[in-house]
């Protein structure tokens, strides 16, 4: 059978990957039986593990990871999937990965607490093994990350939010954790402040790309992705395209969006419309510019490294999250 993308791009790391597994279900084990069970789902779910990739590879790009990058990657990993989980209750999801999320089959109360337990459990890693600069480092992501979740909610109501503010929700939400993926993975590897900082910074241009790419597959922007969803409209999300569309649009244009995204949102032939209106704009085309300027920027940064296996895996991972197809 032919090697999956991410199967080559793991090459470099594929022993500390197959590791990690073991370390991440010791770290998620519980004497309550019920919460036990409810961990094996969640490791029976597990996606990609991009986010331990970077970790991992980062790491690796400097020297053999070590006890310090395992316990990176299962400190984040704990406090993504524990995000994830809140998320889903908070967004009254049902579905996730394609699996039901923790709300669906044990219902909100059970699905909070076992989001409290995960965030607790990474805590006590760090604490435990004394890895007080990671945990600083993961911390202060978790709470850029619920910033982010909350300026994007006070935004949403208006529909009017401008580019600069929509940046810094998709740098709080979703950058922030790859950016701590990879400068965790540096400072694991006993790397000084500076490059720790300079990965930080590699890793957030990363995340800025990766959330535009999720942006664009609303529109169905090729015949691999399908037809377009129109789900970040009916969420009532404010989108890249669909922000740059609003402001690109005359006044009565403007409105019309506007009302289709407030109003009609359910109304599956009203959201095509909308679609259409942000791909006939340009919004499709201004976004994947973007998307590739702040991938040209990190690998700016990578390209600064000396060249090495790990550095190629981590290149084609930066293209790999903008060339995903889902």
């Amino acid at each position: 059978m032919a090697q999956s993308k991410l199967d080559i791009i793991k090459a470099p790391i594929a022993e500390e990957m197959v590791q990690f597994e073991s370390w991440f279900k010791d770290s998620m084990k519980s004497r309550v039986a019920l919460l036990d069970k409810i961990m094996h789902y969640i490791i029976k779910r597990k996606g990609k593990q991009l986010r331990p990739m970077f970790v991992f590879l980062c790491a690796r790009l400097f020297e053999k990871p070590g006890d310090a990058t395992y316990i990176a990657a299962s400190l984040i990993e704990l406090l993504h999937t524990a995000t994830l989980v809140h998320d889903d209750v908070v967004d009254d999801a049902h579905r996730r990965r394609g699996y039901f999320s923790i709300n669906a089959l044990w219902k909100n109360k059970i699905a909070v607490l076992v989001g409290d337990y995960l965030l607790s459990r990474g805590l006590l890693l760090a604490v435990d093994k004394n890895q007080f600069g990671l945990l600083r480092l993961v911390s202060n992501s978790v709470r850029e990350m619920s910033e982010g979740e909350l300026l994007q909610m006070e935004k949403a109501r208006r529909l009017d939010i401008e580019e600069d503010v929509y940046y810094d929700i998709i740098q709080k939400k979703t950058a922030t954790l790859i950016a701590a993926c990879c400068a965790s993975g540096a400072l694991s590897v006993n790397q000084s402040d500076e490059v720790v900082n300079k990965m930080k910074k590699f890793g957030e241009l990363v995340g800025m790309a990766f959330q535009i790419k999720d942006d664009l597959f609303d529109y169905g922007t090729s015949d691999d992705i399908g037809k377009p969803t129109g789900i970040d409209i009916r969420e009532k999300k404010l989108t890249l395209p669909l922000i740059y569309t609003l402001n690109q649009s005359s006044f009565l244009e403007k409105r019309k969006l506007i009302n289709i995204v407030k109003n009609h949102n359910t109304d599956k032939k009203k959201v095509r419309e909308a679609v259409e209106i942000v791909k006939s704009k340009g919004g499709i085309e201004y976004a994947t510019e973007k998307m590739n300027d702040y991938c040209r920027q990190a690998l700016e940064i990578l390209h600064s490294f000396e060249d090495n296996p790990a550095r190629s895996s981590l290149e084609s991972l930066v293209k790999y999250t903008i060339e995903r197809k889902k």
